[in-house]
């Protein structure tokens, strides 16, 4: 295959198309933003109007295009089967949408499986056999290799470690459960925080949010924590511990070596992986204790683009 790869991302809120090189090398990139009302419809019209010119731009031929996406998707037709943060996108077919404007054959991937593929091969998976990747943002998804195979079940994906079900703290009845994802995603934390009430006056988080919790976001929590916050401190703590529950469960099924943890709200850092280690390995089966890792993940913002670059190439 010769020509550069247009690798695209279609997040919950972020947007990404990029042109690069067999290696994962991107040479040129554009960013954007879901519009807020738009759902798909405004999405699809930004990218039909941004690559033509990422394109052009590049003065090199493009063989291919693989796409990311950010919900589960049917891998062997490119159908979205649904997206849980954006509407409009339930039973579209992506792949023909590309393939007949741009003219290039398109390959689709729950934008999870195209992270945790980046990661495994030019990141944080970098000399493992059994590896596990789990985004942490607006949605929480996951990707596991093993032995070298990025794991796709019957064709629908696997690993969708943001669907399973943990101790939902917030519910009135004991023992009620709940998905991962709507209890700790981006957009799950900053709802709690929101409906919390105004935080008190002359606390680190007042001070960041302006003293209106309707201001508040993972970010400013990340923030005030790091300054002592008892707020912030009490909300990552209870987060860090139903995530590592989350991964607990995961390691003591397949037993990752590494697991690399991506995503806005990873962008925490230790205040946030500090605690999920720590309860990781407190639930996890006791024979797997202190025998894997937890790390940020290392390719950042370009972990899909590279991940869906990767996976058009060797698509067939």
């Amino acid at each position: 295959m010769s020509g550069l790869v247009l690798a695209v991302e279609i997040g919950g809120t972020k947007l990404q198309a990029a042109l690069g090189d067999r290696d994962g090398t991107l040479v040129a990139r554009r960013r954007g933003r879901a519009p807020a009302e738009g759902g798909a419809e405004a999405i699809l019209e930004w990218f039909a109007q941004e690559v033509p010119g990422l394109i052009e731009e590049a003065g090199r031929s493009v063989s291919r295009i693989g796409v990311g996406f950010g919900g589960p998707v049917e891998s062997a037709t490119g159908k979205v089967l649904t997206s849980h943060q954006v509407e409009g996108w339930s039973g579209f077919d992506l792949k023909p949408w590309f393939e007949q404007r741009l003219g290039l054959e398109t390959f689709v991937f729950n934008d999870s499986n195209a992270a945790g593929w980046a990661e495994y091969c030019l990141g944080a998976g970098q000399g493992t056999r059994h590896f596990m990747y789990s985004n942490i943002g607006s949605g929480i998804g996951g990707a596991l290799v093993i032995d070298g195979v990025l794991q796709d079940g019957q064709g629908r994906g696997a690993s969708e470690v943001g669907h399973t079900l943990v101790p939902d703290w917030e519910a009135g009845t004991p023992g009620e459960a709940r998905k991962l994802e709507l209890l700790c995603s981006g957009w799950a934390i900053e709802r709690r925080q929101r409906a919390a009430g105004d935080p008190l006056a002359e606390t680190p988080l007042a001070a960041l949010c302006g003293g209106k919790a309707a201001n508040i976001t993972c970010p400013m929590l990340a923030e005030a924590a790091a300054q002592g916050d008892a707020r912030a401190l009490d909300e990552i703590e209870r987060v860090g511990r139903i995530i590592g529950l989350a991964l607990a469960n995961a390691i003591t099924l397949f037993h990752p070596e590494r697991i690399a943890l991506g995503g806005g709200v990873s962008l925490m850092g230790d205040v946030l992986l500090t605690p999920v280690r720590h309860w990781a390995n407190e639930y996890v089966f006791g024979p797997f204790r202190d025998r894997f890792e937890i790390v940020p993940c290392a390719l950042g913002e370009s972990v899909v683009l590279v991940g869906a670059l990767l996976l058009a190439q060797r698509a067939s």
